[in-house]
């Protein structure tokens, strides 16, 4: 990541963790911007920091985020190569689904996220995640049974043409061991796709 990139996604940082924007700052340890070296241009969005993301400030370091460390590892990937972020930047209470006030309050420093990355392609880890990328860059929504593993390109006049999978998100596997090949083979995909 070039140094005008990286103090630029410190700044949006830091205004993430000042942020006030929404209830949930008095409830939060810490808010979860984001991180990654993005060596490879691809950037995960998440939902919502859990338990451990709050306590850490740091995205995807509980049993979920060792799942995502376990399926880039396995197609050659590691968090060096990647920027990880979530949709919400502060941990809903009892890791609820985050409110729409919640997503709208924190969707511009996403919105910045992805602008200064500009990303090869952003991979969606869950339902919420694949809906807020479908709402903000045009792509038409289908459930997340059906998209998941599929490559979306759509044309957007801020950003330029947006590359989208989506996908399961890795808590969804931890819970239901059904959606681990499913994963496992998006994952496959996604590594195809970096070939190209």
């Amino acid at each position: 990541m070039d140094p005008d990139t990286h103090e630029e996604l410190e700044r949006i940082a830091e205004e993430i963790r000042q942020c006030t924007r929404c209830p949930l700052h008095r409830t939060r340890t810490n808010a979860v911007p984001g991180e990654g070296g993005f060596a490879k241009g691809i950037m995960f969005i998440g939902e919502a920091p859990g338990r451990n993301e709050d306590l850490q400030g740091k995205p995807f370091v509980g049993k979920a985020g060792q799942l995502l460390n376990e399926l880039l590892d396995s197609i050659g990937l590691s968090r060096d190569d990647v920027y990880i972020t979530n949709i919400v930047k502060c941990r809903p209470p009892n890791n609820r689904d985050p409110a729409p006030e919640e997503v709208k309050a924190c969707s511009p420093f996403l919105e910045r996220q992805i602008q200064v990355l500009g990303p090869r392609i952003i991979v969606t880890l869950g339902r919420h995640a694949w809906k807020w990328v479908c709402e903000h860059f045009g792509v038409p929504h289908e459930s997340i049974s059906k998209a998941h593993g599929n490559i979306y390109r759509t044309n957007t006049l801020f950003y330029g043409v947006i590359t989208v999978m989506p996908m399961y998100h890795p808590a969804a596997a931890i819970y239901n061991r059904e959606l681990l090949p499913v994963l496992t083979q998006d994952f496959l995909r996604l590594k195809e796709f970096l070939k190209k």
